[in-house]
């Protein structure tokens, strides 16, 4: 096959799949509109089309001043349509490329056509986004005014893209610049290489410590712990643990242990080069462990030229040393918690969290551990919930006395506050949690719950997206965000999260629960069903819920409320909020107001499915409702539901 330099454009028109469900005729037509807009643009800038694929074109250009001329062209026309005929339309995003491509008949192949069909995902809708090679040719030679996005770590791609865009000259206020993309570390397990096996805590508490050493620092985004546990004792390639995890730089290491002396080795590895970015050995005593953190901390973020602020610098030499069995005890809790949210784990974590206090009384982080596993146990006791925050809190209020920049602390604070519905007040602390530790992803994970309850929808997705950034393995933040993404009909975007889920769901649970509550989302609901019996498979009676709703949108009313009313005679869990919103969805509105009065006594009501779930109109339009808001504290806004939510909508709760 002949080889050639072309440019390359990639189209894609933005909710494209969403009309194609609501008005099928209006997308084909539209498809045929842009379709003679591209070949008239195309006869003037010497370009061809190569081929469609779905909504979206691939374009050929001899050179990159032609394609970017082409790709302004089309936007210009787009705008001036929608201007004069104020018809139906979709925004275009446009991505151009310029590399070697491969002729296999009409069509072209090539890792340049790959960059550019990635790159298309990076424009804003109606925008024109380029790579640096396509920059360096044309800057000097168009009337645009260009803004760096930065280096882009895209999927597929081995190594970040430097990218640009176009700022076009009829757009009434030019993009906000976006913000630099920070460096992404993983910090992997360290390995134990001491000769007694069970020197494992000191890897393991000086893998924690540099996790949550790096993770305060503003200019740096570390992966969280929970996705980077799995590497332990099963190293992989580096070019895969940096594509699983979406970083540019990975640091492992080892710790050996020869009586009170340690030899601690560390190495910063640039993930799209695999070259050693930086690596050193350090020599500390044992009783000084921790200390190494701060070294180790400083040395990365100079190899990595993150810049310290004064403040950073300063808490970095503050925080005081644990005794490393307290930690170790710490650290176990901390495991138990993430492997399981059951309520016997969150017994056992207690326990190690009390062993932590008895053998260090200064180590804040066990304080802050007791304070939240007596939280999450209150969620299997609804009834008593205030008691269970009311016996959290003395230890939340102590850790903060021993560490007043303790991120965690702030944040178990922020849950009690919530729990309490002081809303103002729990997003301070969240918000001061993040400050403080801004890759925190239960922070943010938690706070975008708040923030839905409130209904500042695109709030909470921005949340939740950092948070996947941070923890990129995190099954519970995938399934949140497939819900709040069909909350506001968003269907192509919560497709491309189950995706996600089933390559890190290894157990699959969570994945066909998610995909069942999708298909709902769409009215799917045999496709729900047999998403329910999978689910049923790997956790017998997990899936019941669905299964009402699922039946009561297939019109089974009868089978829906036999279903419930089993449910409400054998649930040892007599979560009111939960049964509420069933209700509503069989049409019960008496039932679901009798089931809401009881929640919100017991100070236990999850708001976000009442205020947003699309079939609930009939709660919503009751003026009970408005009432139970102010009761809560919480403003009705008048249209609770976003226009982005598409009718017919079928959310779960997942609290």
């Amino acid at each position: 096959m002949a080889r050639r330099l072309s440019a390359i454009m990639f189209t894609d028109l933005e909710g494209f799949t969403q009309l194609s469900q609501r008005d099928e005729r209006g997308a084909f037509r539209l498809l045929q509109e842009q379709d003679r807009l591209v070949r008239m643009v195309l006869a003037t800038h010497h370009g061809r089309k190569v081929k469609s694929i779905g909504d979206g074109l691939l374009l050929e250009f001899p050179d990159a001043l032609d394609a970017v001329e082409c790709g302004v062209d089309l936007q210009r026309h787009a705008a001036e349509r929608d201007e004069r005929e104020r018809a139906l339309w979709l925004p275009m995003r446009v991505g151009i490329h310029l590399g070697d491509v491969q002729r296999k008949g009409a069509d072209i192949l090539g890792d340049a056509v790959n960059i550019a069909s990635r790159l298309e995902s990076c424009a804003d809708p109606g925008g024109v986004c380029l790579s640096a090679q396509v920059y360096d040719q044309v800057r000097t030679k168009v009337p645009y005014r260009f803004e760096e996005i930065g280096a882009k770590n895209l999927k597929g791609l081995g190594e970040p893209l430097e990218i640009y865009r176009i700022v076009l000259p009829w757009a009434p206020v030019p993009s906000a610049p976006r913000p630099a993309v920070l460096p992404r570390l993983a910090v992997l397990p360290f390995a134990n290489i001491s000769p007694d096996p069970k020197d494992e805590y000191i890897a393991d508490g000086l893998t924690e410590e540099l996790i949550t050493m790096l993770s305060r620092l503003q200019g740096l985004q570390v992966t969280a712990r929970t996705s980077v546990v799995q590497y332990k004792g099963a190293p992989k390639p580096i070019d895969q643990v940096g594509a699983e995890l979406g970083v540019t730089s990975i640091l492992e290491g080892s710790v050996r242990r020869s009586g009170d002396q340690l030899r601690i080795a560390v190495q910063l590895i640039d993930v799209g080069s695999q070259a050693h970015v930086w690596s050193n050995t350090f020599d500390r005593k044992v009783a000084h462990i921790f200390a190494v953190q701060t070294d180790v901390s400083k040395e990365i973020a100079d190899a990595l030229k993150v810049r310290l602020k004064g403040e950073e610098e300063a808490r970095m030499g503050e925080r005081p040393g644990i005794r490393p069995e307290s930690y170790l005890a710490y650290l176990r809790g901390r495991h138990l918690m993430a492997a399981s949210v059951q309520r016997e784990s969150l017994e056992a974590a207690r326990k190690q969290f009390e062993l932590a206090v008895s053998l260090d009384d200064q180590n804040a982080a066990a304080y802050c551990g007791l304070a939240e596993t007596i939280h999450l146990v209150g969620l299997f006791d609804p009834s008593t919930r205030a008691e269970w925050d009311a016996r959290a809190r003395p230890f939340v209020t102590h850790a903060l006395e021993l560490d007043p920049d303790l991120a965690e602390a702030h944040a178990s604070l922020a849950l009690i506050l919530y729990d309490d519905w002081q809303w103002a007040e729990a997003e301070r602390e969240f918000r001061q949690a993040i400050a403080l530790s801004p890759s925190y992803s239960w922070a943010r994970q938690n706070y975008a719950v708040l923030l839905m309850d409130e209904v500042r929808v695109e709030e909470a997705l921005r949340e939740l997206s950092v948070a996947e950034e941070s923890d990129p393995q995190s099954v519970p933040i995938l399934v949140a965000h497939v819900y709040y993404l069909n909350y506001l009909g968003r269907r192509e975007e919560a497709e491309n999260i189950i995706r996600r889920l089933r390559q890190v769901d290894h157990a699959g649970e969570s994945y066909y629960k998610a995909l069942g509550w999708y298909h709902a989302y769409c009215s799917d609901f045999q496709r729900a069903l047999e998403s329910a019996d999978r689910w049923d498979a790997i956790r017998p009676g997990g899936a019941w819920a669905l299964r009402i709703v699922a039946y009561a949108g297939l019109g089974q009313i009868e089978r829906a409320k036999e279903l419930l009313r089993e449910e409400e005679a054998t649930s040892v869990r007599t979560v009111a909020f939960l049964f509420a919103w069933l209700r509503a969805h069989v049409g019960d509105v008496e039932g679901c107001f009798r089931l809401l009065d009881q929640a919100i006594d017991q100070r236990n009501l999850w708001f976000t499915p009442f205020r947003l779930d699309p079939p609930l109109d009939p709660v919503r339009k009751d003026p009970r409702f408005a009432e139970i808001l102010r009761r809560a504290g919480l403003v009705d806004p008048g249209h609770p539901v976003p226009s982005t939510a598409a009718a017919g909508s079928h959310p779960v709760p997942i609290r």
